[in-house]
């Protein structure tokens, strides 16, 4: 059977930082091609970004079953022509499904429609006509091990072509501070909940995606004291 809409998670700061996110990904993604979405967490940014983004496609992908779960079930519920099942992948992987995976034009034809999402299917992509152009990336790097993040700048820097986007945004200490008093106040919660998480420091971040050939363009302010962070990939 499909995946019932009551497998929906939600994300209350979804609703607070996805229009200021829209505005930049607006301005700042190749205007056509396929747009990875890394941890897409609950899916509510994917079914609200993918329609406005058009004629970009849409992949979200996470490591969390349960996640992609949530993330088919909201694409159920609010269907976009451009958004794609969820795929497993974990960021911190040395190699991506995306760069193993042959795409289809068609799902699998031995694959039930109504299957419950596995992540792990051929993508009904073409990707010579929709080559990946942009990595984004929500909320990830404070709560995971700074693998992960070494891992995210590393596939960025394997899989986007010259002038591809790696779009980051989340909480950051700049200069080794915190900006406000409520983001020493989180970074300390994460710590607390697990010593390999917290809130990463800017520019050990951009030292990080430099190093894959990534470079910073922007920095941008975002609501609650968040940054959008965006690197073009090196030609």
């Amino acid at each position: 059977m499909s995946t019932p809409p009551d497998a929906r998670r939600y994300a209350p700061a979804t609703e607070r930082n996805r229009e200021p996110i829209l505005a930049v990904l607006q301005r700042v993604l190749p205007p056509t091609g396929t747009v990875l979405e890394i941890s897409s967490g609950t899916g509510e940014h994917a079914v609200f970004f993918a329609p406005r983004l058009a004629p970009r496609q849409w992949l979200p992908s996470d490591l969390n079953p349960e996640a992609r779960h949530s993330i088919a079930a909201w694409r159920e519920a609010a269907p976009a022509d451009n958004l794609h099942p969820p795929l497993a992948l974990d960021a911190a992987a040395p190699v991506w499904p995306v760069e193993t995976q042959p795409s289809e034009t068609q799902p699998s034809e031995t694959q039930p429609s109504d299957a419950q999402p596995s992540g792990d299917l051929p993508l009904a992509l073409d990707w010579q006509r929709h080559p990946i152009t942009a990595l984004v990336n929500i909320n990830m790097i404070h709560i995971s091990p700074w693998a992960a993040c070494l891992g995210l700048m590393a596939g960025a820097g394997r899989i986007l072509p010259p002038g591809g986007v790696l779009y980051l945004y989340g909480p950051y200490k700049q200069g080794g501070q915190h900006t406000a008093p409520s983001n020493a106040a989180f970074d300390a919660s994460l710590q607390a909940q697990n010593p390999h998480w917290g809130v990463r420091d800017l520019e050990t971040v951009v030292a990080a995606a430099e190093a894959e050939g990534l470079t910073l363009v922007e920095t941008t302010v975002m609501p609650a004291n968040n940054l959008s962070v965006v690197f073009r990939a090196n030609p």
